[in-house]
């Protein structure tokens, strides 16, 4: 019996066909375009080239940053147990120190106070201690707790006919003076920036002697300073910082603008949220940065002594009388002098002032640096600048909430 061979049933084919009806493209029997090909084969190669690229370079700045080696906690303060005056020394004065600032420094509770952990340094108005009047006309006021051995920048009389008034700010300036130095090391403080016009709140070091003489002979580093005007002050308010070095050969010469830098929040204020500013000093560099260093404003390398930096004249003239001028630093050693000695930190909230931190004629200033009035200028126009000062006092203040300093070790 013959069996019939199974025949499967004929499947419909599914390859692509035009069966005369339409014509269906096959790209991949056609050749490749070697324009097209070449121009893939070279952007992914760029591509690789590049990550290639930017890991080695990654990897050599990582491998070049400066390191600190090891350091020593010499000292944090977080403020939970209030502010420690063992550690704290309040500077009280009338004289306005070298810059001739407008407030007076106290150690009133008014001016520092503790609240929640937070150490606050909040500037308010004289007259709200001694009466409006009284600032201008006919009233000597006679700082409590002066500690400048100079007893003439201990009080002040106001006179309505010399224009002479009483500070009409009081505030506070800070500093571990008799408690805390180091030499190399680094410093953290971690604090919001208060805001109102002419505000001038400052981190910054002096050194614990005068080893190579008067300031600025011996030195000053400002870690972060800043102005409490708005972001539309022409030059750089409340979302700038800055940090320079102070140094010179002489008592009437600085060369701070050699050594400084900055840093700008394009869309905030420094005094909307607490920030990190931080100090790193070795004997080959010293450096500064905001939260990160990615946010670095001054950063210099001590590769040449400070003199060969300033490249000094011969002489100099001090107002009529003509100088010599000599090198300090000569046989200390060190590239990085007058910045190789003990520095101890200060904060503090200052407020106006004839140094030039702020310009005459920029952002509607109500005094000139060189009226022997100035400080009368700034008290008169307290319905102009005092609005912008927030009434809440933590907001007007600047709030620390913790400082910490390393020793190099």
């Amino acid at each position: 019996m013959l069996i019939p061979k199974y025949i499967a049933p004929r499947r419909k084919s599914t390859a692509l066909t035009d069966e005369g009806k339409r014509n269906i493209e096959k790209p991949w029997l056609a050749k490749r375009d070697m324009r097209e090909y070449i121009s893939w084969v070279l952007t992914w190669s760029m591509m690789l080239f590049c990550a290639g690229a930017a890991a080695v370079m990654c990897l050599l700045d990582a491998r070049n940053v400066k390191m600190m080696g090891d350091l020593c906690l010499v000292l944090h303060d977080d403020f939970d147990n209030g502010l420690n005056r063992d550690v704290w020394f309040h500077e009280v004065d009338m004289g306005g120190f070298g810059n001739k600032e407008f407030e007076m420094t106290t150690n009133s509770d008014n001016n520092t106070f503790v609240e929640d952990g937070i150490l606050y340094i909040v500037p308010t108005l004289t007259e709200d201690a001694i009466g409006h009047e009284n600032v201008y006309n006919g009233y000597t006021y006679n700082i409590s707790g002066c500690t400048n051995v100079n007893l003439t920048t201990c009080s002040a009389t106001s006179n309505y006919t010399t224009q002479k008034v009483v500070n009409p700010v009081q505030s506070a300036r800070i500093s571990t003076k008799f408690s805390h130095s180091i030499t190399y090391g680094r410093v953290e403080v971690r604090a919001r920036l208060p805001r109102g016009d002419w505000l001038w709140p400052a981190i910054w070091m002096l050194p614990t002697r005068n080893d190579y003489g008067p300031w600025p002979m011996s030195g000053e580093i400002d870690i972060m300073e800043s102005r409490g005007n708005g972001r539309d002050y022409p030059f750089q308010g409340d979302n700038y910082v800055r940090t320079s070095l102070n140094w010179g050969p002489a008592d009437f010469i600085n060369y701070a603008f050699m050594t400084y830098g900055w840093w700008k929040k394009p869309r905030m204020r420094f005094s909307d949220n607490f920030h990190t500013f931080v100090l790193e000093w070795s004997p080959t560099f010293l450096r500064s940065y905001v939260d990160t260093r990615l946010q670095m404003p001054f950063s210099i390398d001590f590769n040449q002594p400070f003199y060969e930096r300033g490249n000094f004249p011969a002489t100099a003239f001090n107002g009529s009388t003509e100088i010599v001028i000599e090198n300090p630093w000569k046989g200390s050693g060190s590239n990085s002098a007058p910045f190789d000695k003990p520095f101890y930190l200060i904060m503090n909230v200052a407020v106006g002032g004839t140094n030039g931190w702020f310009p005459d004629t920029v952002g509607d200033k109500p005094w000139f640096d060189g009226s022997e009035n100035a400080m009368y200028q700034f008290a008169k126009a307290q319905p102009a600048w005092y609005p912008s000062w927030p009434e809440d006092l933590k907001r007007r203040g600047m709030a620390i909430d913790y400082v910490k300093m390393w020793q190099s070790c």
